[in-house]
């Protein structure tokens, strides 16, 4: 199941276009495979904050038995990695150095452990009622998926960075090799597999928090709908082995139309003295507005009141235009409304 697909943007360099057109035939092959999977829930683009550190994931998956980060790297040309883990790129007949793109994602897989581990009792239930379930014991994997049309040399290349490596159109098949997904009856009568797994409950609530925390605010909802991925013809510019369509480049670079949908209802008039509505959080059991405590669980953000001891979401339609289409977004200890119908937003905590 695909949550979130990775958003376009406007780009104007050849090699800003090679990164986001192989994160675009990565987002392709794993839209193919997993759309209709109810196990394997797949985010694309995914930023978050944690710790007053950010990272970004290029492609997320979350499983029945864990978690898999994909960076993705635009690489034409040949590229080696020596025993000692460092990579080098080849340009025109010139050997480069480059970033270790392995290194890079186990930071983000650090961080996002950290995350998760941070609100784990939020996010799972208890083991038989008592034993507080967490993330470190889960299947953690990453992988680098690199442009087809690359030329890795594997013959020198340490073998656990050999293994992580893996070109585009074979992805999809390296992931299924690690994930060794079951049906249900199976995990159950099979007791050689003892990976801890998530139930579909607490799957669906692991990928409820990740969304919740996605720094894009109002990324696309929509999935993309294009059949195969981008292809880059033959024309004259080439940059960094890169080589791309200089006419679809400036098309792109240039503002686009916006096309116009017609209105179920007029669009909401702001009040003309421009005073924001305001926001107030209650307990809706016994209408308590100051002592509570802000929580996660399963069906999102929600204070539990200290008078009554009860619940209440703090997601809330929109004070401005009534919208039932909000969002509540954690930054560090501040709790924020969002609407994605009019752009309101305030602060509820």
């Amino acid at each position: 199941m695909i949550l979130k697909n990775k958003s376009l943007q406007a780009v104007q360099s050849p090699q800003a276009y090679a990164g986001q057109k192989q994160e675009q035939d990565v987002a392709f092959f794993l839209r193919r495979a997993f759309k209709d999977h109810p196990q394997v829930l797949v985010i694309n683009d995914f930023k978050f904050s944690f710790n007053d550190e950010t990272a970004q994931i290029d492609h997320l998956i979350v499983y029945t038995y864990g978690f898999i980060l994909i960076e993705s790297k635009s690489i034409k040309g040949q590229v080696k990695v020596n025993q000692q883990g460092e990579w080098t790129r080849s340009h025109q007949g010139n050997w480069f150095g480059m970033a270790s793109p392995i290194k890079q994602v186990e930071l983000q897989q650090a961080l996002l452990l950290q995350l998760l581990s941070h609100y784990r009792s939020e996010i799972l239930g208890k083991l038989l009622g008592f034993k507080q379930q967490g993330f470190r014991l889960r299947e953690w994997d990453h992988l680098c998926a690199v442009s087809s049309d690359a030329i890795i040399n594997r013959d020198t290349m340490p073998k656990q960075i050999s293994e992580k490596l893996v070109k585009t159109e074979f992805l999809v098949d390296k992931l299924n090799e690690i994930m060794n997904l079951k049906g249900k009856f199976t995990r159950l009568v099979n007791f050689t597999d003892t990976r801890p797994d998530f139930s579909q409950d607490e799957l669906n609530s692991v990928a409820d928090f990740l969304i919740s925390h996605d720094i894009d605010k109002y990324h696309s909802q929509t999935q993309c709908e294009a059949s195969e991925p981008l292809v880059s013809t033959h024309k004259a510019i080439e940059q960094d082995e890169i080589v791309i369509d200089s006419e679809s480049l400036q098309q792109a670079a240039k503002p686009q139309p916006v096309m116009q949908l017609q209105e179920p209802h007029p669009p909401y008039q702001a009040p003309q003295n421009n005073v924001a509505p305001q926001l107030k959080l209650l307990c809706k059991h016994c209408g308590e507005s100051a002592d509570y405590q802000p929580m996660y669980g399963k069906y999102g953000y929600y204070i539990h009141c200290n008078q009554c001891t009860k619940n209440t979401p703090m997601k809330q339609d929109c004070p401005q235009c009534q919208s039932k289409h909000t969002r509540v977004q954690k930054r560090q200890e501040t709790y924020t409304l969002n609407c994605q119908e009019c752009s309101f937003s305030q602060r509820v905590i």
